[in-house]
This record gives structure tokens, C-alpha cells and sequence, in this order.
């Protein structure tokens, strides 16, 4: 069980640390903080990734986000892997200009995740044999 997150977020927020990796050059950034949001459409990757990892963004479109609130913004995306839990997906995905990215459903809903809010924790599925 992994602790949900009570300093950045109330209420508390589940928030798992994944590796993200440039699949062209190797390059590995470990612990990257990502909150897990069902309510998120698509996956968020901190900005500071393409720096870190020296990905090339992928300017020539621009994307649309719309918030909860209904306020929007546009971002662009790079191509990576997003190592979290059992799984490595690979992908386009968006780059926001925080230190925590997102976690959403085009990647949670691949995955048997257990969210225990009234323990405030979450962890992975793993049924017993």
C-alpha cells in the first residue's frame, strides 16, 4: 500500500513516483512524482522532462486542455516511456509546466489499481494464487 499524499494536495491525493525514459538516447529520470487522477482524460509529464532527459518536443501541434473549472490551456507533447507499477507504456504524451505531472485514464485504465480512500492509501491489484 502506498500512503496518499497530504502535503501537496487536501484531501489527500494518491501520487505514485514513475521512471521515465528517452527511448531514443537511454536517458532515465527516476521518482518523477504523478498524481493518479481517474478524472484526468490523458497522462501529464512535467516540462522539466524534456531538459532532463533531452527529448525532442513535438511543436508542430498543439493540444487543447480543459480543466474542471472549465479555464484552458494548450500544451505539446513528446514521445517517451512511462515505467509505473508492472507496466512500461510508450507514447505520446503532454507536457505541463509543474513539478508533479498526471497520471489519467489512458494509462490507469490499462491497470488493476486498488484506491482505499478511507485508509488514504492506493496500491496494485495483485491476486492471490
Amino acid at each position: 500500500m502506498t500512503a496518499y499524499n497530504s502535503i501537496d494536495f487536501d484531501p489527500p491525493a494518491p501520487v505514485a513516483y514513475v521512471t521515465l525514459r528517452n527511448e531514443t538516447t537511454g536517458a532515465e529520470w527516476s521518482d518523477v512524482p504523478m498524481q493518479l487522477d481517474t478524472g484526468a482524460d490523458v497522462t501529464l509529464v512535467p516540462q522539466t522532462a524534456v531538459n532532463k532527459l533531452g527529448l525532442t518536443v513535438i511543436s508542430d501541434v498543439q493540444y487543447k486542455l480543459v480543466g474542471f473549472d472549465g479555464s484552458a490551456s494548450f500544451a505539446v507533447a513528446a514521445q517517451l516511456k512511462l515505467v509505473f507499477g508492472r507496466g512500461t507504456f510508450r507514447g505520446k504524451y503532454l507536457l505541463i509546466d509543474q513539478t508533479m505531472g498526471v497520471i489519467g485514464r489512458d494509462i490507469l485504465n490499462l491497470l488493476p489499481l486498488l484506491f482505499d480512500g478511507p485508509r488514504l492509501d492506493w496500491s496494485e491489484y495483485r491476486p492471490k494464487k
